[in-house]
């Protein structure tokens, strides 16, 4: 008897969940060559808000987890997404117009961001925090911490770039405790729909990472404007150009308003790097008193 394939619905990633967009907006994902691929969520200001709402629930559990933990999750992921390496292969080579070599290389590219970040995990405070010198009989320690709500756009129609550039502004953020709302590619959003599945399979709790697909140039100044967004990653900004030619610097401009952190955008693809894991940490410093005994 023969069947029906059951073609995939590519939906958001808010909250641990796939919902459709709230608008019900959808939009084609084509191949290099212009054939139809799939139909993608376009999310809209509402989705944005959800996203911020349901990062903003999870910061309090993620951002007290121990560095370890945090960092054993996030090898998980890495575990995970060597397991689904042939289906990433595939939807790379779908959307980006490369050889499978070309997309595996990039799959295995973001596989190794993740270990790397998860090695810093439970290391990076003893590098971004200091015992301070002071006159006195007390202790002075500054130690790093989570700035809260992370708002990033990935990078934007780079070549084999549309799953590691993704994977390359989420995991600095989550590593220290933050939590992300992230733009994803717009042309190429298939994978970063996929990568939302292994992160909802992984120990990765519910809220940590959102994942949006659509126009970055729609998306990006709600979440620039947004009062609960405490920074924003523009990573891939850099080409977004806005209904009312507003770019990335409009972006900053809006941020601004809030007193939010800002990354401006790179060129190509963020390198694996300790700035971009203390972008989003905030320090404090602590007085404690020595023992009088």
């Amino acid at each position: 008897m023969s069947r029906l394939t059951v073609p995939k619905t590519y939906k958001l990633y808010i909250g641990g969940k796939f919902p459709r967009s709230e608008s019900g907006r959808t939009y084609e994902v084509v191949s290099a060559s212009g054939d139809f691929l799939a139909n993608a969520a376009k999310a809209s200001r509402k989705d944005a808000r959800d996203a911020v709402v349901a990062a903003r629930a999870a910061v309090g559990g993620w951002a007290g987890a121990t560095a370890y933990n945090r960092g054993q999750v996030i090898y998980r992921i890495a575990e995970l997404l060597e397991g689904r390496r042939a289906q990433f292969v595939d939807e790379i080579v779908s959307t980006e117009d490369v050889t499978a070599v070309e997309a595996g290389a990039q799959v295995d590219l973001a596989i190794d961001v993740w270990v790397w970040y998860a090695g810093w995990a439970d290391k990076y405070a003893q590098v971004a925090g200091n015992a301070n010198p002071v006159s006195g009989p007390y202790f002075n320690i500054s130690v790093p911490e989570p700035t809260g709500v992370v708002a990033s756009v990935a990078p934007q129609g780079v070549a084999s770039g549309s799953l590691l550039g993704l994977v390359s502004v989420i995991a600095p953020a989550i590593l220290t405790g933050n939590t992300i709302v992230a733009v994803a590619d717009e042309r190429a959003p298939l994978s970063a729909i996929s990568l939302s599945e292994v992160l909802a399979t992984s120990d990765v709790p519910g809220g940590v990472v959102n994942i949006l697909t659509g126009s970055p140039a729609e998306i990006m100044p709600w979440l620039a404007s947004h009062a609960d967004v405490n920074a924003l990653d523009l990573s891939g900004a850099g080409g977004i150009v806005g209904p009312k030619d507003e770019t990335w610097v409009d972006l900053q401009l809006a941020a601004a308003e809030t007193l939010k952190r800002v990354v401006v955008p790179v060129v190509g693809i963020p390198s694996p790097s300790l700035a971009r894991i203390t972008a989003f940490v905030e320090t404090k410093t602590v007085w404690h008193t020595k023992s009088m005994m």
